[in-house]
């Protein structure tokens, strides 16, 4: 149980709050007209996403989202928006690999050619390596926002973002705003310059 907590406050305090590097993958219904878009609703978390990410991050994911598409001209309703937007998170323990070759080499003997008057010695050598294996556990942190047409019940957009997740808890605000600013720049409706 304990271990168990522990996994949580850690996920909870970790996941995609370091600025490192996202990447980003997204598509779109081409048929779709982001234009008639202007109010969107908010349908909530996928179910368990409360389990790896506190109350505080989801309010900070929700709130760096809803500034994103204000940046865009759309408003937010309770109920009944033009768009529908949804959040899920998971979380992967991945293991990367890295190999190291050390080459020793021996010295050798032989015959072999050689110029001059009394020819000459070559040599023959031999050796050995050694290669050493490092594995490294990490989290990779995975974050989904789908957008959909309330009336068609089309999903019109995704965006999937993915992270190492690090060790990282200072300033959350800003590090969530970041990962949402990324996720959300190839939504087909860029922000309104002011």
């Amino acid at each position: 149980m304990m271990k168990k907590l522990n996994i949580l406050w850690l996920l909870s305090i970790l996941i995609m709050a370091g600025c490192s590097s996202v990447t980003v993958n997204s598509d779109y219904d081409k048929t779709a007209d982001f234009s008639k878009y202007k109010t969107l609703e908010f349908l909530g978390w996928a179910e368990e996403s409360n389990k790896i990410l506190n109350r505080f991050d989801q309010e900070r994911f929700e709130n760096a989202f809803a500034q994103e598409f204000m940046k865009r001209g759309f408003t937010g309703v309770e109920s009944g928006g033009d768009i529908a937007v949804s959040l899920f998170v998971v979380v992967d323990k991945k293991t990367s690999v890295t190999a190291y070759t050390n080459h020793m080499n021996a010295g050798g003997w032989g015959y072999g050619a050689g110029w001059g008057w009394y020819g000459g010695y070559g040599g023959v050598g031999m050796g050995t390596s050694t290669t050493t294996y490092n594995e490294n556990d990490y989290l990779e942190g995975t974050l989904v926002i789908d957008v959909f047409d309330t009336k068609t019940k089309n999903l019109i957009w995704e965006s999937v973002g993915q992270k190492t997740v690090d060790e990282n808890p200072r300033n959350p605000e800003k590090n969530i705003a970041y990962v949402a600013e990324k996720m959300m720049k190839p939504f087909p409706i860029q922000p309104i310059k002011e």
